[in-house]
């Protein structure tokens, strides 16, 4: 089977939930289905628009509110917040495969954490674990009055806000509700529900699990790319569960690449021939999407199918950044027609907009300038800026 490149963009858009109606009314239950479609929304704390799990959720669906993702987490338990490949909003309906890692998490950061602390971090996990049985949930602000040194970064918490964050990467802990950004801890068996903590699954059941859930939900990949979707298991493991299942849900294909060279061999699900039959085109319409889309989450893989070359620059000195800190990748039905620099400034009510960058050979027309206009105002509506501005020349060349 051949997979063209329009159809791998298409497919692709599809399995990372962008080819759905924007602007249809989303429901609390349509939030619950999205996300399960996904696997995961990525959550950051960077706010220059909006946190990553709201923007990339609203990139989806134009009608998204912030509440509907807070109801689920907190009121029906429905979704709940741990590691994949990094700090993420999962189904609690995966809960149970969460359970081996949790174990692998204490032996690895017991080891690593107590390396790098004073004595006493066993002791100070235990009076953490302590106070919130007796008390109840906390925040990091809550426990403890040891002040951080003028370093940022997990090496340099302090002991109280490494032992809750020990607790919750080992499953101890979860995480309750967010007061604003700060989490909210509290024991995991005061908030799992008991049906979700089910059974522990061995090895074996991790792996199948992983890996065919993963290729559900990528369509075609590679077995690094199978691997990495969850990160819960290496790429040796996911190389030989497509070997066991090729022809048992797992079909060789070949898909066409973004510069027309050679086509690339992949490993796609068995159903994607009838799958492709039946695929909704993408919205019509300009979309941002957040620095930590799924979709362009593998830069390598976002190369390849849409050539389009993205880095995200907040670790790169300001001097030497080719676009902004965060700029947001630029999405137009299927393809990726530049980049766009913006910013809330919340005390001045503005989404100010400081530069557009379009892709080689694509063209501010009018239709696409209008476009942009459309996307900027719902933009803006839906973080709450009064108004939008731009700066004096903010299309770069």
């Amino acid at each position: 089977m051949h997979i063209s490149n329009t159809e791998a963009r298409r497919l692709l858009l599809y399995f990372n939930g962008l080819s759905f109606a924007v602007h249809r009314k989303l429901t609390t239950q349509g939030l619950l289905d999205l996300i399960e479609h996904m696997g995961f929304v990525q959550v950051d704390s960077i706010n220059t628009i909006a946190r990553a799990h709201h923007m990339i959720l609203f990139t989806r669906n134009s009608t998204y509110q912030e509440g509907q993702l807070a109801h689920l987490i907190e009121h029906e338990r429905s979704l709940f917040e741990n590691w994949t490949h990094d700090a993420a909003i999962i189904p609690m309906q995966f809960y149970r495969y969460w359970k081996p890692r949790f174990e692998r998490e204490q032996e690895r950061l017991r080891t690593a954490w107590r390396q790098r602390r004073r004595d006493g971090f066993e002791a100070q996990v235990e009076q953490v674990l302590s106070h919130i049985r007796a008390h109840g949930p906390v925040m990091a602000r809550d426990l403890g009055t040891e002040h951080k040194k003028a370093a940022q970064g997990w090496w340099d918490w302090h002991p109280s806000k490494t032992a809750l964050e020990y607790l919750w990467r080992c499953g101890a802990l979860v995480i309750t509700r967010r007061a604003g950004f700060q989490k909210v801890y509290d024991l995991a068996e005061r908030v799992i529900p008991a049906t979700a903590c089910d059974g522990h699954p061995s090895k074996d059941v991790v792996v199948e699990w992983a890996c065919r859930s993963a290729l559900e939900r990528l369509g075609f990949a590679t077995p690094r790319e199978i691997a990495g979707f969850w990160a819960a298991v290496s790429s040796a493991e996911a190389q030989a569960w497509c070997k066991q299942n090729l022809d048992h849900g797992v079909r060789q294909i070949t898909v066409e690449c973004a510069d027309g060279g050679q086509p690339r061999p992949m490993l796609a699900r068995g159903d994607l021939a009838e799958l492709m039959t039946d695929l909704p085109p993408p919205p019509k319409g300009l979309r941002f999407l957040s620095p930590f889309d799924p979709l362009i989450r593998d830069r390598q893989r976002t190369s390849r199918i849409f050539n389009f070359d993205y880095r995200i620059e907040v670790f790169v000195p300001a001097a030497q950044r080719r676009y902004g800190y965060y700029v947001f990748p630029m999405l137009q039905d299927d393809r990726f027609i530049g980049r766009i620099d913006m910013k809330h400034r919340r005390q001045e009510g503005k989404l100010d907009v400081t530069g557009v960058w379009l892709e080689p050979g694509q063209q501010l027309t009018k239709g696409r300038q209008q476009a942009l206009g459309i996307a900027l105002e719902r933009l803006r509506q839906f973080i709450g800026a009064d108004a939008i501005a731009f700066a004096n020349g903010y299309l770069k060349g």
